[in-house]
């Protein structure tokens, strides 16, 4: 499974991105509005194996975002299904009811400021929509990520929920991009 953009390539990710995904998680300021708590080497393999099986048992995941030019890995853009009641991620533990698909993106630091967020993400909405068929995806933003909020309004999101009941580090917030159904 992977979507090509005019710059880059979202893949499945593989056991071989491990090194750009610990110097990724590495970076304080980019785990800032994601957890705020670096990974060390091991632990990034973790969350990479959990990112892994998350496309094996739901068939949808987060992306390894590679640029076409120097098949650099920037990061990753994509889709965590959550417990809509427990705020959990299906990374964590499988849900075990009503359940939100969110689309995000984490970006090595190098890399931000060049639309890059945005267009992997675009990619991954449009296919969620055309090949999947969901109408709706959300985005669960800390507060103050102000970056994070202007790639959700790009994409179509607005702002529906404030201040989520949940195991977050900080105040966070649900954007969403709600479909019209289908005709029938």
């Amino acid at each position: 499974m992977q979507l090509a953009t005019e710059r880059l390539l979202l893949r499945r990710p593989q056991p071989g991105d491990l090194d750009a995904y610990s110097e990724l998680f590495s970076d304080p300021e980019v785990v800032r509005y994601t957890g705020g708590v670096t990974k060390t080497r091991h632990e990034s393999e973790l969350v990479l194996q959990r990112m892994i099986g998350h496309w094996e048992d739901f068939e949808i995941g987060l992306f390894s975002v590679v640029r076409k030019g120097d098949n650099r890995m920037l990061g990753r853009v994509g889709f965590l299904l959550w417990d809509a009641e427990s705020w959990l991620h299906a990374m964590l533990r499988p849900p075990r009811g009503e359940t939100e698909t969110e689309i995000g993106w984490t970006l090595a630091r190098a890399h931000w400021g060049r639309g890059y967020a945005t267009e992997g993400a675009g990619a991954a909405r449009d296919w969620a929509r055309q090949d999947l068929g969901l109408w709706r995806l959300v985005s669960l933003i800390q507060r103050g990520n102000e970056a994070s909020v202007r790639v959700a309004r790009k994409l179509g999101e607005t702002l529906e929920r404030e201040d989520l009941s949940g195991p977050f580090r900080g105040r966070t917030d649900l954007y969403a991009f709600t479909l019209e159904a289908p005709a029938r």
